[in-house]
């Protein structure tokens, strides 16, 4: 029966589901006129009023791009809990040797991995998370977009470095291979957002700062903090703060942290992605002051001809 397709595809049904579940062609087009159906996309239909939910949207997409197609990139991403926010159009890919069908709100991509690429279980059909990832990664504005993808997706513990590692590994042609290889590794070493991994490329590495441990738990009184990063042997913390703002109760955690480090008699500096993006060669220094100040021996380094590290 055409219903049973309707409860697995979230009220959705294609001209050629409905034929083979028994519909005619005159008994479709008299519920389209009826207002009982609607089309969605050229033979996708929704088989009730009212709004159509994105999960029916999405389901249309899929159904519209005909067999082997699954929801990709952003759309995936969506899914999976990778984003918070749906894109404005609807990614598919669809096996390479098809043509696959297209709409309004579609764009299409093409893969030779289109059958390993596929979740084996979650609808309607998507993209594995480490295929997402690697995905989002090539269609990337930049690098350092690219580099974001990995770090959400673990941070959000979606994957893992080494299922990632997989993935890239299975790409013939992989843009950026070499820094995502390394971003992969300094995941796995600690950095559990973008702008830790932009603070380790753009102020640590970059002007020879020692090497810190990250995420490192500290006892309180009823539980533990992590610190971003710290220079253990320096008695020097370092939090960063994402571009979010903070609600006040993050605010208020953080002071009562900052604060029980001092208690603590380690130094605190705090900085944002406009200081580790914006200004990396000053956060260096005063870095380095601080960790001189505390015992260390080396200097920062240049990172290039205008550093002001």
């Amino acid at each position: 029966m055409w219903e049973e397709h309707t409860r697995r595809q979230h009220g959705v049904i294609t001209r050629d589901q409905a034929v083979a579940s028994g519909v005619t062609l005159g008994a479709i087009r008299r519920r389209l006129q009826a207002g009982k159906w609607r089309r969605l996309y050229p033979g996708v239909y929704v088989t009730f009023s009212g709004p159509v939910p994105r999960s029916a949207q999405l389901w249309a997409a899929v159904l519209r791009a005909g067999p082997g197609a699954m929801l990709s990139h952003e759309t995936a991403a969506e899914l999976a809990g990778l984003i918070d926010k749906p894109a404005d159009v609807v990614h598919v890919t669809i096996p390479a040797t098809r043509r696959g069908r297209w709409g309004p709100g579609l764009r299409r991509h093409l893969s030779v991995r289109a059958q390993a690429s596929m979740h084996p279980t979650r609808q309607p059909p998507q993209t594995r998370i480490e295929e997402t990832v690697v995905d989002l990664t090539q269609t990337a504005r930049g690098v350092d977009q690219a580099l974001s993808w990995v770090a959400r997706a673990c941070a959000r513990r979606l994957t893992t470095p080494d299922r990632l590692r997989v993935a890239f590994g299975a790409r013939k042609k992989v843009r950026w291979r070499a820094e995502l290889a390394a971003a992969l590794g300094d995941v796995d070493s600690g950095c559990h957002s973008t702008l830790e991994l932009e603070y380790l490329r753009r102020v640590e590495r970059a002007h020879g700062l020692p090497v810190a441990l990250r995420q490192m738990a500290r006892r309180r009184r009823g539980g533990r903090w992590y610190d971003d990063v710290r220079y253990e042997a320096y008695g020097t913390l370092v939090e960063l703060d994402g571009p979010a703002s903070h609600p006040a109760e993050a605010t208020s955690r953080d002071k009562r942290r900052d604060n029980a480090a001092v208690a603590k008699q380690w130094d605190v500096l705090r900085y944002g992605v406009e200081d580790v993006v914006g200004r990396p060669c000053q956060v260096a220094r005063e870095v380095a002051d601080v960790l001189g100040n505390n015992g260390w021996r080396g200097r920062p380094r240049r990172c290039g001809p205008d550093c002001t590290a």
